[in-house]
């Protein structure tokens, strides 16, 4: 009976917090490959975060916001999100031939216009794989988050866990899962439908 409700909250813990990723981590990946002083510091620190334990960085968090729930879930989310969209940014930019940005300088265009209209169009492949990256990774994530009261499928999860009961278990683990598969299904469409043939063909090459 509460499985819409559970649905609803994976769902916003989720996306709400990958869409923070996306506001902050393209802006930083841009900022990386446009400043070989500042690259190695950022990629640094969202690497960090990465490999601090899921539920130790929950619980840290606790204290900072001082309350449990949904703020620090979607913060340690949204800190998790981080790593594959700034990385994937950063390389999908530094990797752009020199002969086009040279043809872009020569075409007059501005620094903001040829990012704008000639860098991330050709980067658009590469970071719209981080931001499905980090989709996937935060469905996942999102189950541990009902350990500090923040809801989700990780809510039969934990029940299943201390009552010791596989059906409850498999009840919160099975639509994760599902949920997982779907959003790289749903990522792999947006690839087909935003990527032009052009880019998917070579980055494919």
């Amino acid at each position: 009976p509460d499985f819409r409700q559970e649905t609803v909250q994976h769902l916003t813990l989720v996306f709400l917090s990958l869409a923070l990723g996306i506001l902050i981590g393209v802006p930083l990946g841009i900022a990386a490959a446009r400043s070989p002083r500042a690259a190695q510091p950022i990629l640094s620190v969202v690497g960090v975060i990465q490999t601090i334990p899921s539920l130790a960085l929950l619980v840290f968090l606790i204290p900072l916001v001082h309350r449990i729930g949904f703020v620090p879930a979607i913060i340690a989310l949204f800190l998790y999100s981080l790593l594959p969209i700034v990385r994937n940014t950063y390389t999908g930019l530094t990797d752009i031939s020199p002969a086009l940005r040279e043809s872009a300088s020569a075409l007059g265009l501005p620094a903001g216009a040829r990012l704008r209209l000639i860098e991330l169009p050709l980067a658009a492949r590469a970071i719209l794989a981080g931001i499905k990256t980090s989709a996937v990774i935060n469905v996942g994530t999102a189950t541990i988050a009902a350990f500090i009261g923040a809801g989700g499928y990780g809510n039969r999860i934990s029940e299943g866990l201390q009552t010791f009961d596989n059906g409850i278990l498999l009840a919160g683990a099975d639509p994760a899962a599902v949920l997982a598969l779907l959003v790289q299904w749903g990522f792999d469409l947006l690839d087909r439908l935003l990527v032009p043939a052009g880019l998917r063909a070579t980055s494919a090459r």
